[in-house]
C-alpha cells in the first residue's frame, strides 16, 4: 500500500489561513534563505523541506488554486481531492496504486516516483526538478530583486563613462551607462539579486546625476556660461573654454556682446536615438573690480552711440 503524505501549506510557511500575500512572501523568503539547497548541500532534510515550502508558496500565491485548496477541492500539489480521504494533500512515495487499486490520473502504475521528483525540485535532485515545477503549471519564483543607488558625476553622464557598483555580497561589477541616461534611469543587472527557487533575482540600479560647478543640463543639451574680458569682447580672439569632452580653444569674434551664444554641435548628452545634444555657451563680459587703468579709460571715453535708443521709441 502506498504511503500518503498530507501537507498544509499554511503550516509549512508558518502563516495563518487568512494571511495576506505580503505576509506569505515574507515568510517564504525567510524560509528559502534558511533552507535553500545551495546553502545546505550536506543536509538533504533541509533540501526536502525547501521543496515543500516552495510548493506551499506556489499554491498560496496563485489566487485560484488557493481558493480551491481552501474549499477542499485540491491538495497542496494541485491534484483533485479524492473522496474518502484518498490523495488528500500529498504525493505517493512509491508510485503504487492506492487502496482498492484506484488509479488517479494515470499516475498509479506508471512507475513515477513523486517523492523523488519533489526531492529534486529546484536543484536538489538534478533534471527531474523541472518536471515537478512544470507539473504544477507554472515556473518557480526567482529570488527577490535588490535595489542600489548610483550617483554619476555630470561629466561621466555626458560621456557615458563606465561606472562600478559594489553589490551586497561585496563583489564589484562594471556598469555601462545607457544612452539617454538621466536622474531616475534604472539599470537592470540580471541574476545579481537574491537567491530563489527559480534562480537569482536581479539588481536594479537607480541613477542620480550629480551637479557640476559650471555645466547645466537642458534636455539633451549642456549649458555653459563663459566669462570673457572686455578686451576679448572688443578685439575678439581665441579663448580657452571647457567642454564635457575636454577643453578647447574657442574663437570669439570682435565686438561680441555679453549674452550672445555660441553652439558647439554634438558636445551634449547622448540620446536614445543615437545622436548627441549640443553645448550652448553664453558669453558673459567680466568687469573686474578696482581696475584703475580701465576706470580711467572709461572716464575719458565718450561712446558715439546710445545702446538704448530703440527702447525710447
Amino acid at each position: 500500500m502506498a504511503t500518503i503524505m498530507a501537507h498544509d501549506p499554511y503550516q509549512l510557511l508558518g502563516v495563518q489561513k487568512g494571511a495576506s500575500e505580503k505576509d506569505i512572501k515574507s515568510a517564504y523568503r525567510k524560509l528559502a534563505k534558511e533552507l535553500h539547497p545551495d546553502y545546505n548541500k550536506d543536509n538533504p532534510a533541509k533540501a526536502e523541506k525547501f521543496s515543500l515550502v516552495t510548493r506551499a508558496y506556489d499554491l498560496l500565491t496563485d489566487k485560484d488554486k488557493r481558493a480551491q485548496f481552501d474549499r477542499g477541492e485540491i491538495d497542496m500539489d494541485g491534484n483533485p481531492a479524492a473522496p474518502f480521504g484518498f490523495g488528500g494533500g500529498g504525493y505517493r512515495s512509491h508510485g503504487q496504486a492506492g487502496t482498492g487499486g484506484a488509479d488517479f490520473g494515470g499516475f498509479g502504475n506508471d512507475g513515477i516516483d513523486f517523492g523523488d521528483i519533489f526531492d529534486g525540485l529546484f536543484g536538489g535532485g538534478g533534471s527531474r526538478g523541472s518536471a515537478g515545477a512544470a507539473g504544477r503549471g507554472h515556473s518557480a519564483a526567482k529570488g527577490a530583486n535588490t535595489g542600489y543607488k548610483l550617483m554619476v558625476d555630470f561629466i561621466s553622464a555626458v560621456t557615458l563613462a563606465p561606472q562600478t557598483v559594489t553589490l551586497s555580497d561585496g563583489k564589484t561589477v562594471s556598469i555601462k551607462l545607457p544612452k539617454g541616461v538621466e536622474t531616475g534611469t534604472k539599470i537592470r543587472l540580471a541574476g545579481k539579486g537574491q537567491a530563489g527557487p527559480g534562480g537569482f533575482g536581479d539588481a536594479i540600479v537607480t541613477v542620480t546625476l550629480g551637479k557640476h560647478p559650471h555645466f547645466r543640463k537642458d534636455g539633451d543639451n549642456v549649458l555653459l556660461e563663459l566669462p570673457i574680458t572686455l578686451k576679448e569682447a572688443v578685439e575678439g580672439g581665441k579663448v580657452r573654454a571647457p567642454t564635457p569632452d575636454g577643453a578647447i580653444n574657442l574663437t570669439v569674434k570682435p565686438g561680441m556682446n555679453g549674452g550672445q551664444q555660441l553652439r558647439l554641435k554634438n558636445r551634449g548628452f547622448h540620446t536614445k536615438a543615437g545622436t548627441r545634444g549640443d553645448l550652448i555657451i553664453t558669453l558673459r563680459i567680466d568687469i573686474p573690480d578696482n581696475d584703475y587703468a580701465l576706470a580711467q579709460f572709461v572716464k575719458d571715453w565718450q561712446p558715439a552711440y546710445d545702446p538704448r535708443s530703440e527702447m525710447q521709441r
